[in-house]
């Protein structure tokens, strides 16, 4: 056999050698894998009950910050809903007609924070008057020819003004207050509509902060103890099985096969407190949120992504804030235990 002959030999034997170290490698890392999940199965049905105890101060965590979330989002949007339905009245003496109200329109809405206008005479209001107190039998039997004429005379004519920022109201009062047109009509004895219902906007507005400040906080002080729990249990399930550690060190484990174990225990904890976590959130929502729609707050966003298709992301978004959770509080464990040893 020629030298070139014998080098070509050895090329093909070293290729299918690493075609086979290749194979052996990957089924070694698959059942590698496979055993790690194996006995961090194991480790979480050995200590049950401290598992339990982890996964139930975890899905404790995970709800509150679900509250802190939706609080903050329906006062929010609620605070926002009830500037929408403001509108600033101002009010005109009763003799004031449709083509002054007109007129005085058009110049409002020079006013760019202005969103819509409108106007109202005070046969109109007094129209408007008669349909809100149609089932009142009483007052429709006093309102004689000689009592509408009389209320008519009296009732004003009114313009509702609409605007994008009601915390911005400067040129609004500005032009009403100093405008000759608007002075010539303004009724002195009923003031302008601005602060209707502010402070129950201010109230919700402050409501939202606290809510998000207050859930923060207490979320932070849930995390930190589910944190504590699933390191106390991680370290007493390595302090139970440090002769079984021994071991695979002089056997030549690597870290990564010691922690795994331990890590997957912790994510066993995250996976099952996070699903518990989302079904009790959505179902608890269900539960109160046609309650809280009839005190007027707006829950129709968070409705919205719970009766939608973005439910599934709500539920991975828990198990995957669960999983994190349990996987840094091992890693905790098992690093300070290995970096001892």
């Amino acid at each position: 056999m020629t030298k070139e002959e014998r080098e070509q030999k050895l090329k093909k034997v070293s290729k299918k050698s690493l075609k086979t170290m290749q194979k052996t490698r990957k089924r070694h890392v698959v059942r590698e894998r496979a055993r790690i999940v194996k006995y961090g199965t194991r480790g979480f049905s050995r200590n049950i009950w401290l598992s339990t105890a982890a996964t139930v101060v975890m899905s404790v965590t995970l709800i509150i910050l679900f509250v802190t979330v939706v609080a903050s989002v329906i006062l929010t949007n609620t605070a926002e809903m009830m500037k929408d339905k403001i509108d600033i009245t101002i009010y005109f003496k009763p003799t004031t007609s449709q083509q002054n109200l007109d007129k005085l329109s058009t110049e409002i809405k020079k006013d760019s924070n202005v969103k819509s206008v409108e106007t109202s005479t005070a046969e109109q209001e007094y129209e408007k008057f008669l349909i809100e107190n149609g089932d009142s039998e009483e007052i429709l039997n006093i309102l004689d020819d000689e009592m509408t004429k009389m209320m008519i005379a009296k009732m004003q004519a009114t313009m509702r003004i609409k605007v994008y920022n009601i915390d911005n109201l400067d040129s609004i009062k500005n032009m009403v207050e100093n405008d000759e047109l608007f002075k010539q009509f303004t009724d002195e004895e009923m003031p302008p509509t601005y602060d209707v219902n502010r402070a129950e906007i201010n109230t919700i507005t402050s409501w939202a902060r606290m809510a998000r400040t207050g859930g923060i906080i207490l979320a932070a002080v849930f995390l930190v103890i589910s944190i504590l729990i699933i390191f106390s249990t991680i370290r007493m399930a390595i302090f139970s099985r440090r002769e079984e550690i021994y071991m695979m060190k002089l056997v030549g484990a690597d870290r990564s096969f010691i922690r795994g174990p331990f890590l997957i225990e912790a994510e066993i904890c995250g996976v099952i407190a996070g699903v518990a976590a989302a079904t009790i959130s959505y179902f608890g929502f269900r539960f109160l949120s046609p309650r809280l729609a009839n005190y007027g707050i707006n829950v129709d966003t968070i409705n919205g992504v719970l009766e939608s298709n973005q439910l599934i992301i709500v539920f991975l978004v828990f198990i995957a804030a669960g999983v994190i959770i349990g996987r840094v509080s091992a890693w905790l464990a098992v690093s300070r235990y290995l970096h001892k040893t």
